[in-house]
């Protein structure tokens, strides 16, 4: 079975726009935990736009499921995980102008600075995702340098779910598996494209936050919860096939 993570990242971003503790993201996290996410992912953010360091600290302490620190790859934020020790980090490419993150880490072209952040993330005991787009030079670069898990960065087929971009997918997922590394994928799901994401070969976890978040508003966050676990278990019994 496939795990969804829910990333509660965008209830803090409600949270911060008026101040003071409404709505509370850890109590978010707590909810989705109750009703059937498998993980939690926050990202802590150098600007902390939205998640702030309290919250990682409470999810860490509070959570019963696994939690996936979401960070840039800096020495603030290898510091802070390797004292919090969470299941799991994810880290990301960081630029302070983006609203969201717009692409992959560049793990071939920093393979030298990244490789010792790896290794004192696992040291601590932390299993170590890189995020990156479905690019075979990152795959091997992110298998040589010691992460665990790979996610796929699937924007660019949730912007454009054409054949071309869903190729990709599927060719780094195939690639993933050969390198030995865990798959995971995760951006702009939604119920509508989803589903075929979930037929990729080896997909272990779908990490998905802003449109949960979003439905969330409309029909609450148990039962977008509820609707996505479907969306991906009608998909995942389904191969992938690519033409």
């Amino acid at each position: 079975m496939i795990r969804l993570g829910v990333n509660i990242d965008h209830v803090a971003t409600v949270r911060n726009a008026r101040g003071g503790l409404h709505p509370d993201p850890v109590g978010a996290a707590l909810l989705a935990a109750m009703h059937g996410a498998d993980g939690i992912t926050a990202h802590l953010r150098e600007d902390r736009r939205h998640i702030r360091d309290e919250d990682m600290i409470r999810l860490r302490h509070e959570l019963t499921v696994p939690l996936n620190f979401e960070m840039g790859a800096t020495e603030e934020m290898v510091a802070m995980a390797c004292s919090l020790r969470p299941h799991a980090c994810c880290l990301v490419p960081e630029r302070r102008e983006e609203v969201t993150t717009e692409g992959g880490l560049d793990v071939a072209g920093q393979a030298d600075d990244l490789r010792g952040k790896v290794a004192r993330l696992r040291d601590a005991g932390i299993r170590v995702s890189l995020f990156i787009d479905p690019d075979p030079a990152q795959l091997e670069a992110s298998a040589r340098i010691g992460a665990q898990v790979v996610e796929l960065h699937t924007g660019a087929y949730a912007h454009n779910p054409g054949e071309d971009e869903f190729r990709r997918l599927y060719q780094g997922a195939v690639a993933a598996t050969e390198h030995g590394l865990e798959l995971h994928a995760g951006h702009g799901l939604t119920y509508g494209n989803v589903g075929r994401v979930a037929g990729l070969p080896g997909l272990a976890e779908l990490n998905i936050g802003h449109f949960l978040i979003g439905e969330a508003i409309f029909t609450g966050l148990p039962a977008a919860i509820a609707r996505m676990k479907q969306e991906i278990a009608s998909g995942a019994l389904f191969k992938a096939v690519v033409r």
